[in-house]
């Protein structure tokens, strides 16, 4: 179900070009405390959000930057494409040509009343913190998948694709970036914050928390659950095609289709434990000091085994 994805190609094609004319300071803006990127994001757009009319069988995935939400949401994209097909005999306007950007800070002013006349099941990503979305979202109970990865692999992957993105702000070293992290001056808030604030949410019964790393390493169990969880009943056989579209390697190999010009930069590695690479002794206590003091012993907390992945 790798369809080319003509909207989300258009608009970051276009933020790509605006931002490359602009300098570093100009690349983010502040709105109620945290930064975003502004050729895609802006004040005008958080405002008009509350006019979404969320629906109780939409389709939401909620993560931290560099995540792996657009995995995820490849994923949930052709759950809901295949169902649809199997059961409407067309494929789903969000596998089809995403009307509109699938991530819902993303685009203009006027996309929550083109939204709100979608037809059901709209597919909608997010990075924002709950507190930050549409009320309706929670009073509809719709249901959310939570995608959360260990600090270390997210940190390392945003910075390679901050490097890697003309929209926004790049590093001179790997330093100055693990600075930036651990100091609260990223494009959609502070990784600690994010999952403190979801935390929140997650005993939630419309609210399925699932890990990249387990995902990584059991993917057809991964497909399988977060399909039960939607509601979305599948063949054996047609879950099976799903895992093997949702491999690393096609999506790598179709991602000029998917994601234009951005795809080499979104699927650069999709490993486990890239942070090796990068992370100083210091480093990783400061990480792991910060870890115990924000979230150890929260419920997302636990759930990411840190212990696991992320000590050396």
């Amino acid at each position: 179900m790798e369809k080319p994805r003509k909207k989300f190609i258009d608009v970051v094609d276009k933020a790509m070009v605006a931002a490359s004319t602009m300098d570093r300071d100009e690349l983010l803006f502040s709105y109620k405390g945290i930064l975003y990127p502004v050729t895609v994001c802006s004040p005008e757009v958080f405002k008009a959000m509350e006019s979404l009319e969320a629906r109780s069988d939409d389709v939401i995935l909620a993560g931290y930057p560099k995540s792996g939400t657009n995995w995820v949401g490849q994923i949930l994209s052709d759950l809901v494409a295949t169902f649809e097909k199997k059961t409407q005999g067309e494929e789903s306007v969000n596998a089809e040509d995403l009307e509109e950007f699938p991530y819902l800070e993303v685009g203009d002013a006027g996309k929550f009343e083109r939204m709100n006349k979608l037809p059901s099941r709209r597919v909608i990503f997010t990075h924002l913190l709950p507190d930050n979305l549409p009320r309706s979202i929670f009073k509809s109970k719709a249901k959310i998948l939570l995608l959360i990865r260990n600090p270390k692999d997210v940190a390392t992957s945003f910075y390679h694709f901050s490097n890697g993105m003309s929209l926004l702000p790049s590093y001179e070293t790997w330093d100055d970036f693990f600075i930036a992290f651990m100091t609260e001056k990223m494009p959609w808030g502070s990784y600690f914050n994010y999952l403190s604030e979801w935390n929140k949410y997650a005993a939630d019964e419309n609210v399925m928390t699932i890990t990249y790393e387990e995902l990584k390493e059991n993917r057809a169990l991964g497909v399988k659950n977060i399909a039960a969880f939607f509601g979305i009943s599948l063949t054996e056989e047609e879950l099976q095609g799903v895992v093997e579209r949702s491999s690393f390697q096609s999506m790598k190999e179709n991602s000029l289709k998917t994601h234009g010009a951005l795809g080499s930069i979104l699927f650069r590695k999709g490993g486990v434990s890239d942070w090796k690479s990068l992370f100083s002794e210091d480093q990783n206590e400061k990480m792991d000091k910060a870890f115990e003091e924000h979230i150890a012993g929260t419920k997302l907390g636990m759930k990411l085994k840190y212990d696991v992945y992320c000590k050396a």
